[in-house]
């Protein structure tokens, strides 16, 4: 295999900067999620693949998980806010940023829609990419209706530029192992360019991949891609610094590359559980629905 030194886990500024527990009214209540910092109204979790970033009441999801996490470390109940400028793909995972009020929400958007935020994806695909490095230009759009991308033609009304950049850190005996960078953030943008280009991402049946990338759950929605938002870097909320924020892998990506001190994540955490705390305030809703029943009696 043939390997350039990527950026190792340690130069990240932060890898795992979390709050003290001790300081909650519950210490003992557990996340089921990787949290990688928790400063003031930020807190950035190592998404797993195989869970939804957002969902709609009573779906699972990562945004769910922590709220009701939250709320069971402080021994309350009832809807909370929790801003998410940013989105994961389900079979991605990595690096994912939560603001727990609303001008925290507001700044970290800014960021991102000032592209100020640099973001770093390690990426495994199918193929030898024969180039060190380089840049992608496309036109593409999501596809009505459906949850997937196609590239088309600039003059398409729907068409938005699609450019990244990537360096190859490695080449396996018929894979490439890539660090992509962002320029513009379109749904499924990696995943559509480097497929179009006959270098699919391990796992991606979506996008015209047949190598499987970890266990092949029966539920095919559990199933990884090869696809990790390895570093964040931003203007913290609170400390109004510069600073990165460094996911480690999860296990599937063990058994096909080896970055020196990586330490590989296990828990995946993909078994739904029961929320223990009313996380969208639905209690206090039929509570007062109640009430009005009663009134109106």
């Amino acid at each position: 295999m043939t390997q350039h030194a990527p950026d190792a886990a340690g130069s990240a500024n932060y890898s795992n900067v979390a709050s003290d527990n001790s300081a909650w009214a519950n210490p003992d209540a557990k996340p089921r999620f990787h949290i990688l910092y928790e400063v003031g109204p930020t807190i950035i979790v190592n998404k797993q693949p195989g869970v939804l970033t957002q969902a709609p009441i009573g779906i699972d999801s990562i945004e769910t998980r922590v709220k009701d996490y939250m709320n069971r470390r402080e021994n309350r109940s009832g809807k909370r806010y929790l801003g998410l400028p940013h989105r994961l793909d389900r079979p991605a995972s990595g690096v994912l940023v939560f603001a727990k009020h609303a001008r925290a929400a507001r700044k970290l958007s800014d960021q991102f829609e000032e592209r100020s935020v640099s973001k770093k994806y390690w990426a495994l695909v199918s193929g030898i990419v024969p180039e060190d490095e380089g840049t992608w230009y496309d036109y593409m759009r999501k596809i009505p209706g459906r949850a997937e991308a196609e590239l088309i033609p600039p003059i398409h009304p729907d068409a938005r530029e699609a450019v990244l950049h990537f360096r190859t850190l490695g080449r396996l005996e018929n894979a490439t192992w890539l660090e992509i960078q962002l320029e513009t953030g379109r749904t499924h943008q990696i995943r559509l360019q480097c497929s179009s280009r006959g270098f699919p991402l391990l796992g991606d049946e979506l996008y015209g991949s047949s190598v499987p990338f970890g266990k092949q759950y029966e539920d095919g929605r559990e199933r990884a891609i090869a696809l990790h938002a390895r570093e964040l870097t931003f203007v913290d909320f609170s400390t109004k610094q510069k600073t990165t924020v460094c996911a480690p892998l999860y296990a599937p990506w063990s058994q096909w590359i080896r970055p020196q001190g990586e330490t590989f994540i296990e828990e995946l955490f993909l078994e739904a559980e029961p929320f223990t705390t009313d996380v969208y305030g639905l209690e206090k809703k039929q509570s007062s629905t109640l009430g009005a029943e009663i009134a109106s009696d």
